[in-house]
């Protein structure tokens, strides 16, 4: 559950720390909202916090996804959600990679290469597992609210990663506060409320 926060928070408080550095890059939250962010917040003065916040968000998405499995282990779809979601957190771990800057004349590095096709197998898995996560929740009794908030998030990838913009805060919200209210369902399934 602390995943999604943290990762909401380091990126609010490094956007506004390092706004000047993303500036040069080419970056403005309202016209340029994805050139170079987040990721190019890994490249400036207080890189190594974003860097490992990549790594340790990765990580607690992949730690929800096997809570989530044997949580659901009853439902078929389960095991495969879990899996794609799984692959989805450690692809966000991989985009502590740096990032090649759009605006730099250079040729692509390894690393870069890396990160970008990090950042492509995180929104294929990601939208794969949501849809997935949506029939696991449809499953359950009372579920069809997880598995319209499923749908729904992943629905806002498509144009998040295709129209890029302010579109892609959307998406991130809707991801993050999909985790948290993946991680409060989990737990109310596992410790239900007494009777």
């Amino acid at each position: 559950m602390a995943g999604p926060i943290l990762f909401a928070a380091v990126l609010a408080v490094l956007s506004f720390v390092e706004r000047d550095f993303m500036g040069a890059l080419g970056w403005n939250p309202l016209t340029a909202a994805t050139h170079d962010w987040p990721s190019g917040l890994a490249l400036g003065p207080w890189g190594l916090v974003m860097t490992t916040t990549f790594v340790v968000s990765g990580l607690t998405i992949v730690f929800l996804a096997f809570g989530l499995r044997e949580g659901f282990h009853t439902v078929r779809a389960a095991s495969a959600a879990s899996v794609l979601l799984s692959l989805a957190g450690l692809a966000m771990s991989f985009l502590a990679f740096p990032a090649d800057p759009t605006n730099g004349r250079a040729p692509p590095t390894l690393h870069g290469r890396i990160h970008d096709a990090a950042f492509v197998a995180l929104g294929v898995m990601l939208v794969a597992s949501l849809l997935t996560f949506g029939f696991v929740f449809r499953a359950e009794r009372k579920g069809r609210t997880g598995m319209l908030i499923s749908w729904m998030t992943a629905a806002l990838i498509v144009p998040a990663f295709v129209f890029k913009g302010i579109t892609f805060y959307f998406f991130l919200g809707a991801f993050l506060a999909w985790c948290e209210a993946a991680a409060l369902r989990l737990l109310r399934r596992v410790d239900p409320p007494p009777t």
